[in-house]
């Protein structure tokens, strides 16, 4: 039995490429917990971040915002089993 499974209505972590420099101070128009976690450093602007929204439509949410800024999406990736940790 797979543990792991996927739901529309369910918090899921995500990690998502997009092409640009993100500035961290944006972090606030996101919803969701979302941090930068890599950016980077050679000729190819790329932003990571992770985080973790309620649900997918959360998660189409901010792929929009990130449309909005212009932000070509790279890659997004489901993080199964793992959630984010509260302080």
């Amino acid at each position: 039995m797979e543990t792991n499974n996927l739901h529309l209505d369910a918090a899921a972590r995500y990690r998502i490429y997009a092409q640009g420099r993100f500035d961290p101070d944006w972090l606030d128009m996101l919803s969701g917990a979302w941090v930068i976690y890599r950016r980077p450093s050679d000729n190819r602007s790329v932003t990571i971040l992770v985080g973790e929204v309620a649900d997918q439509a959360a998660l189409m949410g901010v792929l929009e915002q990130l449309y909005s800024l212009g932000f070509p999406l790279l890659l997004v990736e489901y993080m199964a089993g793992q959630t984010m940790r509260k302080a």
